[in-house]
C-alpha cells in the first residue's frame, strides 16, 4: 500500500452518497472520499476546471451538508463517461465541518 502523505485525514466513501449541484438541483456524481478540506468526487456530467461550485450531499442519513467547492483537477476515472474530480472546500459551516471531522475520524 501507498502512505497517504496528505495534511488532512481523509475517508474512503464505502457506500453510494449523490452530489448535487445546488445552482441546478441535478445529482452530478458521488463522493469517491472526504475530508474537513475537500472531496473526492466520481462525475457523471461535464465539470469545468477551475470553476466554483455549490454542493450538496448527506452523510449517514443526517441533514445535508452544503458547501461551496473550488475544482482543482479532473481526470478520467475506469467508467465511461465518469471523471475523477477534487475539490477544495472554500465555504463550510463550522457546524458541518464539525460534522464532516467526526464522520472522517470515525473510520480511521
Amino acid at each position: 500500500m501507498i502512505p497517504d502523505h496528505r495534511r488532512v485525514p481523509r475517508r474512503q466513501v464505502a457506500f453510494s452518497v449523490p452530489v448535487e449541484d445546488v445552482m441546478t438541483g441535478e445529482v452530478i456524481g458521488h463522493l469517491g472520499n472526504l475530508s474537513e478540506g475537500g472531496l473526492l468526487l466520481i462525475a457523471g456530467v461535464p465539470l469545468l476546471e477551475d470553476a466554483l461550485y455549490q454542493l450538496r450531499f448527506v452523510l449517514d442519513g443526517a441533514e445535508p451538508i452544503d458547501v461551496g467547492v473550488h475544482l482543482l483537477w479532473s481526470a478520467p476515472a475506469n467508467s465511461p463517461g465518469q471523471n475523477w474530480c477534487g475539490f477544495r472546500f472554500l465555504t463550510i459551516s463550522e457546524v458541518h465541518r464539525a460534522r464532516v471531522r467526526a464522520w472522517v475520524e470515525a473510520g480511521a
